[in-house]
């Protein structure tokens, strides 16, 4: 089967933003005005500031991005961040992405690596009424289902499940609608809308797509581009120590980090970070021994996630080698890293 659209808009947006790029170096990616002075780099967000940026903006306001020498700006994202075909073009050092996305870009040659996972287990869920008796994705029919038709999750979950009577429309990103419509479903993740929908005196169940479909892309990735890597190693590995550090700090006390979120995204209210920071602590540590293991990737799992894009159609057998698209060497228990 031929690339479907996710990849065609990934070369697109990659061709766009080549378009307006200098060709930057290595060395336009980090600034720093003397040996003194911290290196100047720059963290684009994949969505708004929320809970699963949580150990990001921790290592910033707890000084652990300071202590191994770096001033890291971090970005705030939206819909339809292209974080990758940025850092394929170089315009930021580091970014936090999807493992899909990055297997997107590797087939498309964009030079773009995973170097940790913050989050083990994909928060992505479908949101369904309590009151429907919806318990599996299977049960999910004769109703209306908000999803992304361009999500990963979503062509994978349509290739898996048969949804019959089930109407598709585009994810309106609030709960308005499930909260007037009992026969109406939602992607969601499991650390906000749930809450959010239940705090407004909805009944909502979370039907994890991890857990259904055994579909688990790492979450909050940070990315680099290949030649970052290769010219400024150091760098990337004092980012991903810090980095780790801020998760560690995150999943102890994330009071004062939320705090700092809350008032760049004031939508965002301090009971719905509250509530991201419990339930995102399973997902960052779900299968790890202890906390120092935090940022842990296996080529087993890059290679499941590539055979289930590669039999859904999303992207051509042989099309990326697995090698190419994540590397260990940079989280300090290099050696739990299994092949």
């Amino acid at each position: 089967m031929k690339k479907i659209c996710s990849i065609v808009f990934f070369a697109l947006c990659v061709l766009s933003a080549a378009c307006g790029s200098n060709n930057s170096s290595e060395s336009s990616l980090v600034r720093q005005k003397s040996n003194d002075s911290p290196r100047q780099v720059s963290l684009l967000l994949n969505w708004f500031p929320e809970a699963e940026h949580g150990g990001f903006y921790a290592a910033k306001i707890h000084g652990y991005y300071k202590e191994v020498g770096l001033d890291v700006q971090i970005i705030a994202g939206g819909p339809g961040a292209a974080v990758v075909p940025r850092i394929a073009t170089k315009k930021a050092a580091f970014g936090v992405t999807n493992a899909d996305r990055v297997l997107f870009g590797s087939a498309q040659k964009a030079g773009v690596v995973a170097v940790m996972a913050a989050m083990q287990k994909s928060p992505r869920c479908i949101m369904v009424h309590e009151s429907s008796g919806i318990r599996s994705l299977k049960q999910i029919r004769n109703m209306t289902l908000a999803m992304s038709t361009k999500a990963a999750f979503s062509h994978f979950m349509r290739k898996k499940v048969r949804l019959r009577g089930v109407d598709i429309v585009p994810y309106p990103g609030n709960v308005k609608r499930f909260l007037m419509d009992e026969n109406f479903a939602q992607q969601a993740y499991v650390i906000s809308e749930p809450y959010v929908a239940k705090t407004m005196g909805g009944d909502p169940v979370s039907l994890l797509v991890a857990d259904e479909l055994d579909f688990n892309p790492y979450t909050s990735l940070v990315v680099t581009h290949e030649g970052t890597v290769a010219n400024a190693p150091q760098l990337v590995r004092d980012f991903v120590a810090a980095s780790i550090k801020g998760w560690q700090h995150y999943l102890k006390d994330a009071t004062e980090t939320n705090q700092h979120i809350h008032s760049l995204n004031p939508g965002m209210e301090l009971a719905v970070l509250e509530f991201g920071a419990r339930e995102i602590a399973p997902l960052v540590l779900d299968g790890l021994e202890k906390s120092s293991e935090i940022g842990k990737m296996t080529e087993e799992r890059w290679l499941k996630l590539l055979g289930q894009l590669v039999e859904s159609g999303q992207i051509e057998k042989d099309a990326v080698d697995i090698s190419s698209t994540f590397i260990t060497s940079f989280l300090p228990n290099d050696k739990i890293q299994s092949k």
